[in-house]
Formats: structure tokens, sequence, C-alpha cells
């Protein structure tokens, strides 16, 4: 049965924890809490990058919600001049009241991911890939069986042949 750490059971393991993110000598960090060294070098190495990296994601989902927020209040705020531009008459105001408000709901969509304004490729109509099929069918001339199989093949991952 596996040994179970004695830093994660220990009450005061967050501070254990930070002093070793510190960097602070195992020997002081030992004496200081009671545990032997080899345990806090054991803890630091099988536990405390999984700890490390949950923060870490805890962290960036934290800015990734703030960040969210921002552009929230910038749209509403964007909205509310648009709106003050209208009643003022102000019509090229409110354009680019119309236009920051759009930036910000593209930007919103992106960020939950409604769009995605990554290139596709389709990499079956390149010209790299249809030289390359062209070589291997060409070397398989002289193979009918071969050759078909490969055009089968082909043609069932939706390459045409």
């Amino acid at each position: 049965m596996p040994r179970v750490c004695t830093v994660c059971r220990h009450p005061d393991r967050p501070g254990i924890d930070q002093a070793l993110v510190n960097h602070r000598p195992y020997r002081t960090v030992a004496d200081r809490f009671t545990l032997s060294k080899t345990a806090l070098i054991r803890h630091h190495d099988d536990h405390l990058p999984e700890t490390l990296a949950k923060a870490q994601a805890a962290r960036e989902a934290g800015q990734a919600d703030d960040l969210l927020e921002q552009v929230k209040a910038l749209r509403s705020k964007s909205l509310s001049i648009l709106l003050a531009a209208e009643k003022a008459g102000d019509l090229k105001t409110a354009l680019t009241g119309v236009r920051t408000a759009l930036a910000c709901l593209e930007l919103l969509a992106e960020m939950s991911q409604a769009i995605d304004r990554r290139p596709i490729i389709n990499i079956l109509a390149s010209p790299e890939w249809l030289q390359i099929r062209a070589v291997v069918l060409d070397v398989l001339r002289d193979d009918p069986g071969r050759r078909m199989a490969l055009v089968t093949r082909l043609e069932a991952l939706g390459a045409p042949a």
C-alpha cells in the first residue's frame, strides 16, 4: 500500500507549500513544521507541481473572467455613448459608437467561442497535396492492385482520387 504524504496531511500544508514555492531551504521548513527533509523533497517533487498547475489554471480563469467583465463594461459604455449621441443628433459620434459596440460584441463572441476567426485550411485542395498524390499514384502505376487500394482508402477519407 502506498505511503500517504505527511506534508499533504499536515494542518499547515498551505504554509509549507508557500515556503517551498518561495525556495526556502528544506532544512529550515522541516524544522519549522516538524517534518523530515525527505518528506518535504518527496512532496515538492510529487505533489507541488500539480498544486501549482491548479493554482495557475484558477488564476488564468480569474484573469479571463476579469477581462470578460472589462469588455462587457466597455460595451455598455459604448452603447450609452451611442444613445446619447443619437439623442443629441450627433450622427458621426453615433456611428463611431456603433463601430465600437460592434467591436466589443465581436470580441465577446470570440471570447465565448461563439465565433472562430482561425483560418480553415483545406489541405485536399492545396497544390502541395495534389503534387504528392500524383507522385504516389505514379509510383504505384505498375501495381494496379495497390494503386486501387490506395485510391479506395483516400476516397474513404474524402480525398479526391
